[in-house]
């Protein structure tokens, strides 16, 4: 969508609209938001970007696409929390450690009531877009005149569809009851306090003007209808409006005055589709056994590979302490021809870019499976925790674009072997199956690309939020 060239000449109904976002202080949260902004923003439209300075600064500091002028940082204080380091060894799979900073944005709660009743007295409309795990800092807003809320949800549409059958009991007799039979429930993919803290959230944003999902029709079509034809939410309204990432990336040059990370020039060097990136995101850690798995697998599948190996973020992703997680010995020896590891922030979208990446062993995250449809990647599908099982049931049983690395498993202590990674692997990169993967995610990443275009699905579905919430 970052591609699209949207309306020229702007009317006056669009001038006297402002928009506020409101997301969720974690990065593929954080990163979603940012990257809809500069959509929005895009119509000439003044966009608020609401969070903390350490928030903004990290979603800043990450970002693919550089600031436009028309996005305004707004830093509002928040109480300091504890930003414990990730745990390897914890019972569960899911980030706690970023719990304390959610339960912190509560604080966001009056001064962005109060700057939206500050926007009300020389706007037009004041649009409020929150992150649907966001939706208790939004609740006042509704009483004030001149407010639309409408509630971003940064997940997968099958996801929520899948919660919501959850919610009302109806998983075992509904028409996805057998693509959802070995999808485990909500209270065993997220810990009891994140579970509690997502309930608040589902109470509180039951009354919108309307949704939007980083997703599109070409993606989740039949799902987006069975959302309106059941009546999830309190609204017709409903915009799929994905992807938001670009659908090309330009080529970073040392005379632009920008150096390339040094992957990148790794990869040149490389074979077309010879390359698999191995990244789990911002959210997941894993334990000492884990890695050395990984690490072997990786090395008895000779494919050459990029492996992003650092641990999830902690609330304040500035505070220093990281660990630094052991390979098995010598194994960086026998691979440094074949293999690259990388301990800090990589530029995963252009190295999915890249035309020597041919693969992608990932946790399942839905912004790393919306980069991986448009960069033409297949997926090496490992899921973790929260939505992330319900997505590798998307790219494996509907959208054939991924294998399974395993099965979800709900602990730190459920160990993938060197040889199911060694599998998954060869399976992706060297095979009959991975090759017809490969064409599927090219067609699928085709339809995609020429959906953001003028006239395509998706970009008439972003001018008809537009010209909604600017009539």
């Amino acid at each position: 969508m970052s591609n699209q060239n949207p309306k020229d000449q702007v009317d006056q109904n669009q001038q006297n609209v402002e928009v506020i976002i409101v997301p969720l202080p974690a990065q593929g949260h954080l990163n979603q938001l940012l990257q809809l902004s500069h959509l929005i923003s895009s119509y000439t439209i003044p966009v608020h970007y609401v969070s903390t300075a350490t928030h903004n600064r990290q979603v800043r500091l990450r970002a693919t696409l550089s600031t436009t002028t028309n996005i305004h940082f707004h830093e509002f204080h928040s109480p300091s929390y504890p930003t414990p380091p990730p745990n390897p060894h914890a019972s569960h799979k899911f980030p706690s450690q970023l719990i304390p900073s959610f339960h912190a944005t509560k604080h966001l709660l009056k001064p962005i009531t109060n700057m939206v009743q500050e926007l009300t007295k020389t706007a037009k409309r004041v649009i409020v877009i929150y992150d649907s795990m966001m939706a208790w800092v939004v609740q006042d807003v509704l009483s004030i005149p001149k407010v639309e809320r409408y509630c971003f949800n940064s997940f997968s549409v099958l996801t929520i569809l899948s919660f919501h059958l959850e919610d009302t009991k109806q998983k075992d007799n509904h028409s996805l009851a057998e693509l959802l039979k070995e999808v485990p429930t909500k209270a065993e993919c997220v810990p009891p306090e994140f579970y509690e803290f997502s309930r608040i959230q589902r109470e509180l944003r039951k009354l919108n003007s309307g949704n939007l999902h980083n997703s599109s029709r070409l993606i989740e079509g039949h799902f987006l209808d069975l959302i309106s034809k059941e009546q999830i939410y309190s609204t017709t309204k409903q915009w799929a409006i994905g992807p938001f990432n670009p659908i090309e990336i330009p080529k970073v040059h040392e005379k632009e005055g920008v150096s390339p990370h040094q992957c990148l020039e790794w990869l040149d060097k490389q074979a077309p589709n010879s390359v698999i990136l191995v990244s789990f995101g911002t959210t997941t850690t894993l334990p000492d056994a884990q890695i050395k798995e990984l690490a072997l697998g990786l090395e008895k599948s000779e494919h050459n590979f990029i492996w992003v190996l650092r641990d999830a973020d902690k609330g304040d992703v500035f505070i220093g302490g990281d660990r630094n997680a052991k390979l098995p010995k010598g194994f960086q020896e026998r691979t440094k021809n074949r293999g690259i590891i990388i301990r800090d922030w990589a530029p995963q979208l252009q190295i999915l870019g890249h035309v020597s990446t041919g693969g992608f062993m990932s946790h399942c995250g839905w912004n790393s499976c919306m980069e991986s449809i448009t960069m033409v990647v297949p997926i090496a599908a490992w899921p973790m925790h929260s939505d992330q099982p319900i997505n590798a049931v998307l790219v494996t049983k509907v959208l054939n674009i991924a294998v399974l690395v395993e099965k979800w498993a709900p602990s730190t202590e459920d160990i993938v072997t060197s040889d199911k990674i060694e599998n998954a692997v060869r399976k992706l990169m060297g095979s009959v199956e991975g090759n017809a993967m490969r064409k599927n995610v090219g067609k699928l990443s085709k339809g995609v690309k020429e959906s953001v275009m003028e006239g395509g699905v998706t970009r008439k579905e972003m001018d008809s939020f537009i010209d909604h919430i600017t009539r």
